[in-house]
């Protein structure tokens, strides 16, 4: 599938979360989420609630998610854990993971992560542009030299293949899209909702109803 279209797949696909939003129901597996055939596995403690986000630097969607996703976050219960996981689909992805994993090796990744989105969606940084991207994080007081070291790092790499393992697992095919405890994702693949900020709304409320799921235990739908 053309990167392009994997990152217009929310946009252009989130009417069963119109639903949600119109009718006091709340929504159904495979009418504004999917319950995966194979749960796969979390990294919190019993008692925890993990939620992830599969995304793209280069994604334009995921970049105006970014600002209502932190709000939504910063709401969240004790219990639920969140956590963002550079999706992989080809090798152009790849080095966007490598920024992401370089950040968190370097403890600057929730200092830099909306900043970064701003820099390659706002100012049309190249990080293929060797020069402009130094440039960049040197004003963010990050040393491009222990930035490359972290890129190529044992760790860095091992994390990069791990994220692309995991959107295989999931199934991810569009993003940004929302996995919950291993076991729902919340996409867009089956029809419209115009208003891309009223589709973000729709799509946390969601979340937030697959979080009360994940609550009762496996086996609810």
């Amino acid at each position: 599938m053309n990167p392009l279209r994997r990152s217009l797949i929310t946009a252009l696909g989130l009417a069963p979360f119109a639903a949600l939003a119109q009718q006091p129901r709340p929504p159904k597996a495979g009418d504004g989420y999917i319950v995966l055939s194979t749960p796969q596995p979390v990294d919190t403690p019993p008692g925890k609630i993990e939620v992830i986000e599969f995304f793209w630097y280069g994604c334009p969607h995921c970049y105006a998610l970014e600002p209502k996703l932190e709000g939504w976050e910063a709401k969240l219960a004790p219990d639920v854990v969140f956590r963002p996981v550079p999706a992989i689909f080809s090798s152009g992805w790849a080095p966007y993971a490598q920024v992401f994993y370089a950040f968190e090796a370097l403890g600057v990744r929730k200092r830099l992560h909306l900043p970064f989105f701003e820099a390659v969606h706002r100012d049309h940084l190249d990080i293929d542009n060797r020069a402009a991207f130094e440039q960049w994080l040197t004003r963010q007081q990050v040393d491009p030299q222990k930035f490359d070291q972290a890129v190529k790092s044992f760790g860095v790499l091992s994390e990069v293949n791990r994220a692309k393992q995991m959107t295989i697992a999931y199934r991810i095919d569009g993003v940004p899209t929302i996995a919950v405890q291993g076991r729902y994702t919340v996409s867009g693949e089956q029809s419209h909702v115009p208003d891309e900020a009223r589709a973000f709304d729709i799509m946390l409320a969601t979340t937030d109803y697959l979080i009360g799921l994940a609550r009762k235990g496996p086996g609810k739908a």
